[in-house]
């Protein structure tokens, strides 16, 4: 408890007020995104509150890839399988799919006569969290016995994998686990019953008429409960193992960090904020289809954590908002403003000299890691043993 308490006071002022005024401004969007859009010259890059929501939702995988890449310093290029697997969770435990079966479990606003498995959707982002945990730690033990270009490509082999899993899970020993290329739909959406409804609680959020506002509020929570797990992890014993091996896995593995357990811990939790994304994101689109879930994802995603800084969470969130704005509805409305409606049709290609061009002129990210800029502006100091000798007896002999 003291050393909890021990944290938070070591935290500056500043950086408590600029959370909290961050936070609040994140909360009230809604209340002043039409006054904003009303501007002009700038009221059209102002996106809409639906468009806000997939924003937060991707941005919230990057801080969930950022533990994998950042913290720990593997490259992850099959990030898209964990997003796919909270989809896909959400899509069995909240939908109509296995009608065979009636199993009501805390569903909001259904009838108790509707076939299929409706559980709680509050319930089905624990379980999909949960389940793209343990799918993280079965991808792992394979595969992070391997370093660098090596471990790339192979997650990227399970990247790709798990989608054409998912186009052809139809019809797996007779079973339809996955609709095939149609997907799965309609998925339920959050809400909190009759019970709760009494004390101005919705009790679905697809039957509101304020849907968008819920599904923003409810995306900033678990935004913000993502951040606070990982800047906790961030500085905890495991995620001072997960930097020292992102340093240097040779000598951290002299130093007793067990490289294993360590590399399997940050996939399995960087495969847990994915996971719960993954699960929300298909509620808010209400199905789960794989085209939703192609390589580019993966890359995308990584392409935000680069952008904003490696390891550097306030980071990530910054370079994902830019890029998931870019990406919903930002090149859109840049292509029409200067008359060339193609503009979104080289996304990728804008992207890409986004980051080369990052990388050439602010390599440590937009707001980089305290510990990677101090690397890359100071550099190492330690000095040659050669030379450290031969200067030494230079002198000796003067």
């Amino acid at each position: 408890m003291d050393a909890a308490r021990g944290y938070w006071e070591r935290i500056p002022a500043r950086g408590w007020v600029l959370a909290s005024v961050v936070a609040v401004l994140a909360f009230l969007y809604p209340s002043y995104a039409g006054s904003l859009a009303g501007l002009p010259a700038v009221g059209v890059y102002v996106p809409a509150v639906d468009s806000m929501v997939v924003m937060i939702v991707f941005t919230m995988m990057a801080v969930g890839l950022n533990v994998v890449v950042g913290y720990a310093g593997l490259l992850d290029l099959g990030y898209v399988a964990f997003y796919a697997a909270g989809a896909y969770t959400a899509a069995w435990l909240a939908s109509q799919h296995f009608e065979q079966w009636t199993f009501h479990l805390g569903s909001a606003g259904l009838s108790p006569e509707l076939p299929g498995i409706h559980l709680s959707l509050w319930l089905v982002l624990l379980v999909a969290g949960l389940f793209t945990a343990v799918t993280g730690i079965l991808i792992g033990l394979p595969t992070l016995r391997l370093r660098g270009d090596y471990l790339a490509i192979v997650t990227l082999g399970f990247g790709e994998i798990i989608p054409q899993v998912v186009r052809n899970g139809d019809d797996i020993r007779g079973i339809n686990f996955t609709g095939g290329s149609f997907g799965i739909s309609p998925i339920d959406a959050p809400g909190f019953g009759e019970t709760l409804s009494g004390a101005g609680l919705p009790v679905n959020y697809a039957q509101s008429f304020d849907r968008a506002r819920l599904f923003y509020w409810t995306a900033v929570a678990l935004l913000l409960f993502t951040v606070f797990c990982c800047v906790r992890l961030r500085d905890s014993r495991l995620g001072r193992a997960w930097i020292a091996i992102r340093e240097d896995e040779t000598a951290a593995a002299a130093m007793g960090v067990p490289l294993m357990r360590t590399k399997t811990w940050s996939y399995a939790i960087g495969a847990f904020f994915g996971g719960i994304a993954g699960a929300y994101y298909a509620s808010f689109k209400s199905g789960a289809f794989p085209a939703d879930f192609y390589f580019n994802i993966s890359i995308f995603l990584l392409c935000m954590v680069i952008l904003g800084g490696m390891g550097s969470v306030w980071g990530v969130i910054l370079g994902g908002m830019i890029l998931g704005w870019l990406n919903v509805e930002g090149l859109a409305t840049i292509g029409s403003e200067i008359g060339l409606q193609d503009v979104p049709r080289y996304q990728f290609g804008i992207y890409g000299i986004i980051i080369v061009a990052m990388m050439l002129f602010r390599p440590t990210g937009l707001i980089p890691e305290r510990r990677h800029k101090r690397e890359m502006e100071e550099g190492v100091a330690d000095t040659p043993l050669y030379d450290v000798s031969h200067g030494g007896g230079g002198q000796e002999g003067h």
